[in-house]
C-alpha cells in the first residue's frame, strides 16, 4: 500500500505499510466512508504529524488518543486545531499550565505547528475518527502502527522526552527505553481530570532534560 509520507519515517517504517494490517486500516476507513460516515481529518492530513516532524528531529512526543472529532477540528497533530478554530478545553488547560510553568501568555489560536517544527511530535494513537464519534476507530489497526512508531523512536533514537497525559498514554510507557529517555507522567489536560494536570511543569522539565543532554530547548511560545 502507498504511503504518502515524509520520507525519513517511510524508511524507519517501510515494513509497517507492507504488513496486513495496515492494509486493512484502508479498507476500514473506506467501508466507514461508503456507510456515510466523514472521516477526520481529511486524508492529505492523517500523516501531518509525521510530514511536519521528520524522524530524525524528533525530540519530545506528546501522545494524544483520538483525533478532535468535531468539523474543522482535526488536522492530524494530536491536541491542535487549525488557525480559525477556538481552542478545545484540553488545550486551554494546556496553555494555562504553559503560563504557570514558563509565564507563557494563551495565545488567540490553537495551533500547534510551530512546536512541531521545533521536534515535538504531535502523534495521536489512532490516526482518524469519525465525525461526531469519538474512539469510532479504536479497533482499525491504527494502535499497532502507531505502537511501532513509538518503538521505533525508543530505538532508534536518544534522549527523546515522552510526556504521557493521563492513564492511556501511560500504558505506552512499557514501549518506551527508560535508560535512554526521558518520560515525564500527567494527569490528562481534559477538564473532566479535575485540574489534576497543572503543576506537572512538563515544559520547563523538558527544556531541562534537553539542554542536560546538548539538545536546543524548544520555544514553547505560541504567541
Amino acid at each position: 500500500m502507498s504511503v504518502a509520507i515524509e520520507e525519513s519515517w517511510k524508511k524507519e517504517l517501510h515494513s509497517e505499510f507492507e504488513k496486513p494490517y495496515f492494509g486493512k486500516i484502508k479498507e476500514f476507513i473506506v467501508a466507514e466512508k461508503a456507510k456515510g460516515k466523514t472521516v477526520f481529518p481529511p486524508g492529505p492530513l492523517i500523516f501531518n504529524a509525521f510530514n511536519l516532524t521528520p524522524f530524525q528531529d524528533v525530540k519530545v512526543v506528546i501522545l494524544g488518543q483520538d483525533p478532535y472529532h468535531g468539523k474543522g477540528q482535526a488536522h492530524g497533530l494530536s491536541f491542535s486545531v487549525p488557525f480559525g478554530i477556538t481552542a478545545p478545553p484540553s488545550l486551554k488547560n494546556i496553555y494555562k499550565e504553559l503560563d504557570s510553568d514558563l509565564g507563557l501568555k494563551a495565545p488567540n489560536h490553537g495551533n500547534l505547528e510551530a512546536w512541531t517544527k521545533q521536534g515535538v511530535f504531535l502523534l495521536n494513537a489512532f490516526l482518524t475518527v469519525n465525525e461526531g464519534e469519538p474512539a469510532s476507530h479504536k479497533n482499525a489497526g491504527w494502535e499497532v502502527f502507531t505502537n511501532a512508531v513509538i518503538k521505533a523512536i525508543s530505538r532508534n533514537r536518544e534522549h527523546v522526552v515522552f510526556m504521557l497525559w493521563g492513564k492511556f498514554a501511560q500504558q505506552k510507557e512499557v514501549l518506551i527505553d527508560t535508560q535512554k529517555h526521558l518520560i515525564l507522567r500527567a494527569a490528562h489536560p481534559s477538564p473532566l481530570a479535575g485540574g489534576a494536570f497543572f503543576g506537572c511543569k512538563h515544559f520547563s522539565k523538558a527544556n531541562k532534560y534537553l539542554e542536560s543532554k546538548n539538545i536546543a530547548p524548544i520555544n514553547w511560545s505560541l504567541a
